[in-house]
């Protein structure tokens, strides 16, 4: 089981320095696990949820066990009018899935890949928003 406070050292500006955001366990079901972060209240979420899968065996394949992060936080927007304002949710999701017996070190270096291109802000930037593929 995860710990009931998860706390991330958040680079916001991507600058090397971090600030500690809290979150909080608020909910469990069976294979999910939902936090609530700064700010959090019934009309703003700041939800991180942790999901997972158990592997499925196929014959002599012994399956791949998947495990995905999703963070969700409700952002103020302009409507298409600009004169009203609408809430509406950002969501990022990470998801993993891997062979079982694949090794700790490569589960390692695998997770990295996906952290060195969620903070590569020219890449990221172009994909999110612009759609640039």
């Amino acid at each position: 089981m995860q710990p009931n406070t998860i706390t991330l050292a958040v680079d916001t500006a991507n600058t090397g320095t971090t600030t500690d955001q809290e979150y909080n366990r608020y909910e469990e079901k069976i294979n999910s696990s939902t936090y609530i972060g700064p700010g959090h209240s019934l009309g703003n979420r700041n939800l991180l949820q942790l999901y997972r899968t158990p592997p499925k065996r196929n014959g002599n394949f012994p399956g791949a066990a998947k495990a995905s992060a999703k963070f969700t936080i409700d952002r103020q927007v302009s409507g298409v009018d600009t004169a009203t304002t609408l809430v509406a949710p950002q969501i990022l999701e990470i998801s993993i899935s891997s062979p079982v017996g694949v090794s700790s070190a490569d589960h390692l270096e695998f997770r990295q890949h996906g952290v060195a291109l969620l903070d590569y802000d020219t890449i990221v930037s172009a994909l999110y928003e612009l759609l640039s593929v």
